[in-house]
């Protein structure tokens, strides 16, 4: 089967998609040297149009607009687009089964909620999911598997249950087993999902 990853970054849920047996392509307006697997460099709504042959689309509009930090009044997200009901549109015209991806707070529909310690990482990274053509379960956050163990990135005395992503402070090799990513540099790491989420749903097709 063959699945487009809308907006894919440098490919966090397109190697779930491929670990759950699909042929992907990434789209994305930025050029991604890290990407895994076959990259088209353009607009993502642009190519869903003319894609053809396609059992699945996952799409992962960009989340800054939505961020905790945003709605704290932090100014990030600030001039970032909202993306996700032209997303949504272009989809619903496609007409196969396809996935919204993005944080808690966006504006989606919450049919399923994914969260590292249901897989066993040492990240919470909760994020909702918008799902059509396909349907599952919710799972329940395993939170109280994740014990003190980590370094704060800060200078607080109290170890933490889980890996920050994005900080500095931390060493990247640790942030990568966190997520089950091993290609990323920082920045990639920071605005990704980890690829256990798009296994879980692409398995489900």
């Amino acid at each position: 089967m063959k699945a487009l990853d809308l907006f894919c970054g440098a490919g966090g849920a397109s190697m779930g998609l491929h670990w759950a047996g699909f042929e992907v392509v990434g789209v994305d307006n930025r050029v991604q040297p890290a990407y895994p697997f076959d990259f088209h460099h353009g607009d993502a709504i642009s190519c869903l149009l003319v894609a053809g042959g396609l059992d699945f689309v996952w799409a992962s509009p960009p989340c800054q607009k939505f961020s905790a930090y945003r709605r704290k009044g932090y100014g990030v997200g600030d001039g970032y687009p909202d993306l996700i009901d032209e997303t949504r549109q272009a989809l619903l015209s496609w007409g196969g089964p396809f996935v919204i991806e993005n944080v808690p707070g966006a504006p989606l529909r919450k049919d399923l909620m994914l969260c590292g310690s249901m897989f066993g990482l040492d990240v919470r990274r909760h994020r909702i999911f918008e799902l059509y053509g396909l349907g599952a379960l919710q799972p329940e956050c395993r939170h109280d598997l994740q014990e003190p163990r980590f370094k704060q990135a800060t200078n607080r005395q109290n170890l933490r249950k889980t890996v920050e992503i994005g900080v500095w402070r931390i060493p990247l090799e640790t942030q990568r087993r966190a997520m089950g990513i091993d290609w990323m540099n920082l920045k990639e790491l920071s605005q990704a999902i980890p690829p256990a989420y798009s296994h879980f749903i692409g398995g489900l097709l």
